[in-house]
């Protein structure tokens, strides 16, 4: 799990990076992200759903509000994979020479995406990874 967040926080750094030099970006950079995002995401969202949601799960069994929490966190995965894929769609135009029409709005997406995904693993590290004795120090 600490490589988990440690890959996902790799990733929200390059697309703050990409954010923060709208638009002169690096090309490069853009690609190699655009290429990374959905992949990345879509295999440490299996971990946790298949390892770590059921331990604690298991953990706390029981309760409405762990069992409301997996479920929103599992909510963040279907969108946080679907907004990756439009990240991904407008990295690929970026780094394939397209013309940005609005720096500032892709900004935006962008600085959403990782935002989202910060929190996400903010909720897991101080709520899920202690009660099933995992603490992830960052």
């Amino acid at each position: 799990m600490k490589r988990a967040h440690l890959d996902k926080l790799q990733l929200c750094d390059a697309l703050e990076r990409i954010a923060d030099t709208l638009p002169n970006v690096d090309r490069l950079k853009c690609l190699g992200t655009a290429n990374a995002i959905v992949p990345l995401l879509r295999n440490i969202h299996q971990y946790e759903e298949t390892v770590i949601f059921p331990a604690y799960e298991a953990t706390v069994a029981g309760s409405d509000a762990t069992l409301a929490s997996v479920r929103r966190l599992r909510a963040e995965h279907v969108e946080d994979e679907c907004f990756a894929g439009e990240v991904t769609e407008i990295l690929l135009a970026i780094g394939h020479g397209e013309r940005l029409h609005n720096a500032e709005a892709v900004g935006f997406m962008l600085r959403g995406l990782f935002e989202s995904l910060r929190r996400h693993i903010a909720f897991e590290r101080e709520h899920v990874l202690p009660m099933i004795g995992m603490a992830d120090e960052h």
